[in-house]
């Protein structure tokens, strides 16, 4: 990891700090959607791992998705509820650099992720004799390390550049958080080639697989056209729906932050936006695919169930 210490061990995140009666806001509101996004999430990932029922590969993914969701949040929150509750702005250069590593490799995850995702609805409505044999443990398994390995070689790519680039004593990030796009804006040298090289691998992890999913479902569509049941009908929306909709709030959002005009960034739109994808979205994400999709409810309430059964023995006892 390399870190330029030419601002002298520290950065200061500006973030809202502008707006002091707006800081007291985003906290109690930052700090509600964190601690629903580790409740949530963590659900998830307990049912899908100890209940039968969602032992299949859409729950395997969702798996990792939630986990992913966990984990960015993470890298993000706690530095941003510190920053917002105090005057204290500062985050030292190794926070900072591995702020930039962990959520830019958990974002391109992401992406890839819902891509993979896509391809498993495709399998599960387009080919549902086959869905089983298309979807088998090892091919689910080597397509969410692909997901897990892009991101890492994204961010070793891309923080590695970014740290790199001289910033003559510039430390103040106009961001509440350390981020590429914030980050290069601090250098004291032409960054046309960074922006390139930034627009070009969004291009790459951003907009291919959001194609793909595009296509996915165009292909789901064009399935569904041709089916007559009802019941069909409606699991296949409820499944499909629920990622569907998380596709759009969460590529809605990050493209409007990493693919627009650099000239747009540094307004407060660009913060607010990014607030969105990075503490919002990873609360909705549970939500969404809990009360959209009858499986996942299922389980919840069989856990309770058994949980409440469990108490009730010991208790009897």
């Amino acid at each position: 990891m390399i870190i330029n210490n030419s601002s002298g061990g520290s950065f200061i995140l500006v973030g809202f700090s502008d707006q002091p009666q707006l800081e007291k806001i985003l906290f109690v509101v930052v700090l509600i959607s964190y601690l629903l996004t580790l409740v949530g999430n963590t659900a998830i990932i307990l049912v899908s791992c100890l209940d039968s029922v969602l032992q299949t590969p859409m729950y395997y993914f969702l798996t990792n998705l939630s986990l992913v969701d966990i984990c960015f949040s993470t890298s993000i929150v706690p530095q941003l509820l510190w920053n917002l509750h105090g005057p204290a702005k500062t985050i030292t250069a190794t926070g900072c650099a591995v702020q930039l590593y962990v959520s830019l490799a958990l974002g391109s995850t992401e992406c890839v992720l819902l891509a993979v995702m896509a391809f498993d609805r495709y399998a599960a409505v387009c080919r549902p004799l086959h869905y089983a044999t298309v979807m088998h443990p090892r091919l689910c398994q080597s397509l969410a390390g692909i997901a897990w390995l892009s991101g890492v070689g994204n961010t070793l790519i891309q923080g590695t550049i970014t740290l790199r680039l001289p910033r003559c004593g510039n430390h103040r990030i106009y961001h509440f958080i350390c981020e590429v796009p914030a980050m290069i804006k601090l250098a004291c040298v032409d960054i046309h080639a960074n922006e390139v090289q930034l627009f070009m691998a969004s291009l790459v992890l951003l907009l291919l697989p959001l194609a793909l999913i595009l296509v996915s479902y165009g292909y789901i569509a064009q399935a569904l056209m041709r089916l007559r049941s009802a019941l069909t009908w409606g699991k296949a929306l409820g499944t499909c729906g629920s990622h569907l909709l998380v596709v759009v709030l969460f590529y809605g959002t990050i493209t409007a932050v990493y693919i627009q005009p650099n000239s747009s960034y540094a307004h407060n739109q660009g913060k607010f936006i990014t607030l969105l994808y990075t503490v919002v979205i990873p609360t909705l994400n549970p939500l969404i695919y809990t009360l959209r999709n009858k499986d996942v409810k299922g389980a919840l309430k069989r856990l309770v169930r058994k949980d409440n059964n469990t108490r009730e023995k010991i208790l009897g006892k």
